[in-house]
């Protein structure tokens, strides 16, 4: 068995457990209000601004045994930079004021997620970062373009207001193909394991993200 086949089995129970959160359900099926849908794009900025900073620190932290794979890194860099303008973008396309939306605050959820996504590369093994990737761009071509296309008409709102959603899940097919490739080339087992690992946890962390949009019916804008 290939590693990257090896790690969707191992992850496997944790990604439907994602997929399963009732808010992402309620998405696909277009039962959500307007005031969620700004509510993910709110944490998904804050998040999203992060993912160039941290393939950076990847890269740097990468020991010289997997130069290939600082390579890969840079073509990551290269497809990442600017997409927190989309989302901000989006923002606007739907109503929202777009300078208080970068301004604000992430959730605690969203907050704890970046940090361990730092803490991953500086004091685990970084490439253990990649299994944030598999969460992110996995999640991305499995629900974005589904869920995008469903909320546009529920929610009756224009194209543009979907740029993130609907980018990320077309460009992220292209990217697990690559995603894919770079991981059937690991073969030293404690990168294989820091991975596995860290894709269990990211996957909890992300979904957390989507549990907490709503605490009890109150949508949580920022953490209390």
């Amino acid at each position: 068995m290939s590693f990257h086949s090896e790690l969707l089995a191992q992850t496997q129970q944790e990604r439907s457990t994602l997929i399963s959160v009732p808010i992402i359900q309620s998405a696909l099926g277009g039962r959500i209000a307007r005031e969620d849908y700004v509510a993910f794009l709110g944490q998904a900025y804050h998040h999203v601004r992060h993912t160039v900073p941290l393939l950076m620190a990847c890269g740097a932290r990468l020991p010289a045994r997997l130069e290939w794979l600082r390579t890969a890194i840079g073509e990551y860099i290269e497809e990442e930079m600017g997409h927190q303008e989309w989302v901000l973008d989006d923002l606007a396309a739907c109503g929202a004021d777009r300078a208080e939306a970068a301004a604000s605050l992430p959730s605690l959820a969203t907050e704890l997620m970046v940090s361990y996504a730092y803490d991953t590369i500086h004091r685990g093994n970084p490439v253990g970062f990649f299994g944030m990737v598999l969460v992110l761009e996995g999640t991305s071509v499995a629900l974005a373009t589904r869920a995008a296309n469903t909320l546009q008409t529920s929610l009756d709102l224009p194209r543009n207001a979907f740029s993130y959603l609907l980018s990320h899940g077309d460009l992220d097919i292209e990217h697990v193909g690559f995603f894919e490739g770079l991981m059937d080339r690991l073969d030293d087992p404690a990168d294989q394991q820091a991975v596995i690992h860290a894709a269990r946890r990211f996957y909890v962390l992300y979904g957390d993200i989507f549990r907490t949009l709503r605490q009890d019916g109150v949508r949580w804008a920022e953490a209390a």
